[in-house]
């Protein structure tokens, strides 16, 4: 029977495992086969921004109403109808930030590939210099370089990442785009409804309930949902800080939210009434 550190170098994603254990072995044993990417790493920043985003704002509005005192029927009008105009809102600012950003990078890609059209000594000496600076000698980064000039296309996409620091996009970038926009819309709006539901679901069950009650139950979803971090699993980021970072976050804007409304309720709304 294999030991432990023989399975890990068997399964599938043996190699990411091996490194997690620092088991120099079992990512010896690895070596050469197919191993499995978190490929869902390139939605991970709409996923984080969107679900943080969509669940701060509206606790902000839960908070923002209990310190002005207003009634359930006041924080459902409110919260979902500004979740899901946000959400709209943050999604197509997604798609067009995106795609405008990928649009940019191909003008300078073309760019790029009309300076090694016309002049390609500049572009490799250039090339040439970037790896010398970085410790390659000058024969070694000549050879290097004059060979992946052979090859125009992969040449000219290299340029772009060590000149310019810059990802080329696929050429299906604008589908992407979409797609972020659309995980940015789903994370903010269904995040974003979590802390309003309460306003809907308790009093359902448990009619006799405060005001007070439905906004602790807000406050503990966002404490636990906040500190739930995606982060988490894309990264080798400590579980504990993420949640920490996050639930300052939270705090601090729920500390604003609920702060601001109380005073708003007594130097503005009880002012006018009298």
């Amino acid at each position: 029977m294999p030991s432990s550190n023989e399975n890990t170098a068997l399964v599938p994603n043996g190699a990411r495992e091996a490194y997690n254990g620092q088991d120099i072995d079992a990512s010896k044993r690895h070596d050469g086969n197919t191993e499995m990417h978190q490929t869902e790493g390139g939605f991970l920043k709409p996923l984080i921004f969107g679900g943080l985003d969509g669940i701060l704002t509206s606790f902000a509005i839960v908070a923002g109403a209990a310190g002005g005192k207003m009634p359930a029927s006041v924080v459902l009008v409110l919260g979902f109808s500004n979740i899901f105009a946000d959400a709209l809102a943050m999604g197509v600012g997604e798609f067009l930030s995106s795609k405008a950003e990928n649009e940019w990078i191909l003008s300078e890609r073309k760019r790029e590939n009309w300076e090694m059209e016309n002049y390609p000594e500049g572009e490799i000496r250039e090339m040439i210099d970037i790896y010398v600076e970085r410790g390659m000698s000058l024969e070694d980064a000549t050879v290097v370089i004059q060979t992946m000039a052979k090859y125009k296309d992969f040449f000219v996409d290299i340029m772009m990442t060590e000149e310019l620091g810059l990802q080329v996009p696929e050429e299906d970038h604008r589908a992407e785009s979409m797609k972020e926009g659309v995980v940015m819309f789903c994370a903010f709006a269904s995040f974003g409804a979590l802390p309003i539901l309460g306003y809907v679901i308790i009093p359902a069950l448990f009619p006799n309930v405060g005001s007070d009650v439905l906004f602790t139950a807000a406050c503990i979803i966002t404490g636990y949902y906040t500190n739930f971090d995606y982060r988490i699993f894309y990264s080798a980021a400590n579980w504990f800080k993420c949640g920490m970072e996050t639930l300052l976050l939270g705090g601090s804007c729920a500390t604003v939210a609920y702060t601001v409304g109380q005073f708003v309720d007594a130097h503005v709304v009880q002012t006018s009434s009298s």
